[in-house]
C-alpha cells in the first residue's frame, strides 16, 4: 500500500505536469471507485481547471476551480499512471482524467477510490486523522508528550493513522529498524533516548523515502525511459551516519547482516 513517501512524491510529479490544466474529459469504467452517480461526477469535473494537488496522510486531494476536490486513496494495488497511453501498462483502468493527447489513469481502484466532495466533506475526512510526521510544527518534545500518553506496541502505534499519519507496514519497520527497537516493545517500557531515537529515525526515513521517490511502479514514460522510482534500502557500508556524519560499516549481530557506525555506535 502506499505511504507518506510515496503519495509525496505522486504529488510532486504530477503537479508540474497537471497542476494548472483544465480536465477535458473523465472516463469512469468502474462506479464502484467513485461516490456519486457517473453523470454527476463528470457535470462537476470535466472542463475544471485542476488548480493544485496536496497531500494529506495516505492521501492525495486534487483541487478544482470550482471548489470541488477529488480525494484519492490508493488502498491495496492502487497506482496511477501519466501518459499518452501507448506506454500504459497492461491493466484494467478504474477512472481516467484527460489532459488533451495526456491522461492520468487511475488503475487498481479494487479497494481503493477516487471520491467527489466539497472542500468541508474533505476536512471532515481528516478530523480523526493524527500529526504529520514530517510538519516543522511537529517537533520533538510534541513526539514526546504523545509517547508519554500512549500505551500499547510500538509497531502498533506506527500504524496507527489517528497517532501519526502516513505511516503503514513498510515504513514502520524500516523506522524500527534504524531506530534499533523490536516492534513489540511496550511503549511505556521506552526510555527518554529510545523515544528520541525514534523521533529522528521516523523523520530520517521519511525524508529519505521521499528524496528516493519512495517505493513504486513509474508514474509516467518519456523516451521509453522509466519515470518511476525504488524503494530506498537500509543502510550501506560508506554511506553517512545520520546521526553523526560518520562512514558506516558493516556488522554482524547474531548471525545477521546489519549497517552500524563505530562514531557514536549507532
Amino acid at each position: 500500500m502506499p505511504e507518506l513517501p510515496e503519495m509525496e512524491t505522486y504529488k510532486s510529479l504530477l503537479q508540474p505536469l497537471i497542476g494548472g490544466k483544465k480536465i477535458a474529459e473523465v472516463t469512469i469504467n468502474r462506479e464502484k471507485s467513485i461516490n456519486v452517480p457517473i453523470n454527476q461526477f463528470k457535470a462537476q469535473v470535466e472542463n475544471q481547471k485542476l488548480e493544485t494537488i496536496q497531500r494529506r496522510a495516505k492521501y492525495l486531494i486534487f483541487k478544482l476551480q470550482n471548489g470541488s476536490c477529488l480525494l484519492l486513496h490508493l488502498m491495496l494495488g492502487g497506482k496511477m499512471f501519466y501518459g499518452d497511453g501507448h506506454d500504459k501498462p497492461d491493466r484494467t483502468v478504474q477512472v481516467r482524467l484527460s489532459f488533451g493527447n495526456q491522461h492520468l489513469y487511475f488503475i487498481g481502484l479494487r479497494l481503493g477510490y477516487l471520491h467527489l466532495l466539497s472542500q468541508e466533506m474533505v476536512d471532515q475526512e481528516f478530523q480523526d486523522i493524527g500529526f504529520e510526521p514530517l510538519n516543522p510544527n511537529f517537533s520533538l518534545d510534541s513526539f514526546r508528550d504523545m509517547m508519554n500518553k500512549k500505551r500499547g506496541k510500538l509497531k502498533s502505534a506506527l500504524l496507527n493513522q489517528e497517532f501519526i499519519a502516513g505511516i503503514g507496514n513498510r515504513y514502520s519497520d524500516e523506522i524500527l529498524w534504524h531506530a534499533q527497537l523490536l516492534p513489540d516493545k511496550n511503549i511505556p517500557d521506552l526510555d527518554v533516548a529510545q523515544i528520541n531515537n525514534l523521533y529522528e529515525s521516523m523523520r530520517y526515513i521519511l525524508h529519505l523515502g521521499i528524496q528516493q521517490g519512495g517505493y513504486m511502479d513509474p508514474l509516467y514514460k518519456e523516451d521509453n525511459k522509466s519515470g518511476g522510482y525504488q524503494m530506498f534500502v537500509h543502510n550501506r557500508e560508506g554511506e553517512a551516519c545520520p546521526r553523526c556524519h560518520a562512514p558506516i560499516v558493516q556488522k554482524e549481530i547474531s548471525s545477521r547482516k546489519t549497517y552500524f557506525c563505530n562514531n557514536c555506535q549507532h
